[in-house]
């Protein structure tokens, strides 16, 4: 019989909030959740890096809620409103499955950490069924170091959104304290398990972490001295995708600063940035992604 790690959610200390809540009993933690997995989508997702989304899609599961409170967030209505539906456990399993079934290159879990325990359990169900596809854990890098650990060798790829360096930013934008002291701990273990990034012979990554860092306006010498130092220590074991997709919604409007996108000018300087500093694995944006129009309609379909 597999071990479970459903314990955790007795005192819950799965992200670095540790709130406590009892989730077990039916408390919700600062993340809004209870015991059983909350699924807004779970959906063929094409907008992902191309060595994730490729020709088929990536196979990705929306979670509902989360662990930090961003006023940015283009997902807010799943992740702050909680739109969603919770799933059983055996129901995980065969949505896993399910997207295998449809052809999908990976397993993409969008905003896990909350859910992990109930997840990794699901993930060991699905592959004693047949699941081999790669799973992807795809966070907001507030992560505890003991979540993660959960899922050494169920998770193929990493892909944490690292996404300030001041914590002054951090508690403004997204009320979270010692954001990056967490998020970089959350990388190096990442790194440990996923080692060196492999990729097939189409070009579609098979393992590996790669760091995403979706640039804000106002905040390009924060987003500068974020590469720097995660360049500067995991250098090409992690590949680096910047993204200029900052779009203004959700809570924005009470902010002056947030009301519009980046601008091309400080993008280019930042991937010039990049260049300069050596980094040669990564993936840059193309204009025009700043639009609601790549926002997914959370249609609970999937579930």
């Amino acid at each position: 019989m597999s071990k479970n790690y459903f314990h955790l959610l007795e005192s819950c200390t799965l992200c670095p909030r540790n709130c406590g809540a009892n989730r077990l009993k039916g408390e919700k933690g600062y993340c809004r959740s209870g015991f059983l997995p909350k699924i807004a989508l779970a959906s063929l997702h094409f907008w992902e890096e191309p060595c994730i989304s490729g020709q088929n899609g990536s196979g990705t599961l929306f979670f509902s809620n989360c662990t930090l409170s961003c006023v940015f967030c283009q997902n807010h209505e799943i992740s702050q409103e909680g739109r969603g539906e919770e799933v059983s456990l055996e129901r995980l399993a065969e949505i896993f499955l399910e997207q295998q079934e449809r052809k999908a290159h990976n397993i993409n879990l969008v905003t896990p950490s909350h859910f992990a325990p109930q997840i990794q359990s699901a993930l060991v169900q699905a592959k004693k069924r047949g699941l081999v596809i790669p799973v992807v854990y795809n966070t907001n890098s507030y992560e505890n170091l003991e979540t993660l650990k959960l899922f050494e060798g169920l998770v193929d790829i990493y892909l944490p959104d690292v996404k300030y360096f001041d914590d002054f930013y951090a508690v403004k934008y997204s009320r979270s304290s010692s954001y990056f002291e967490n998020a970089f701990k959350a990388v190096r273990e990442m790194v440990r398990q996923t080692a060196n990034p492999v990729f097939d012979q189409q070009g579609m990554i098979l393992k590996g972490t790669i760091i995403r860092h979706l640039v804000l306006p106002g905040l390009l010498e924060d987003s500068k001295k974020l590469i720097r130092i995660l360049y500067e220590n995991f250098g090409s074991q992690v590949y680096f995708s910047l993204m200029n997709q900052f779009t203004p919604v959700y809570q924005c409007s009470s902010y002056p600063e947030l009301q519009n996108s980046i601008s091309a000018g400080d993008y280019d300087e930042l991937v010039d940035y990049a260049v300069d500093l050596g980094i040669e694995n990564g993936f840059i944006q193309e204009e025009g992604t700043q639009s609601k129009e790549y926002i997914p309609d959370f249609n609970l379909k999937g579930i």
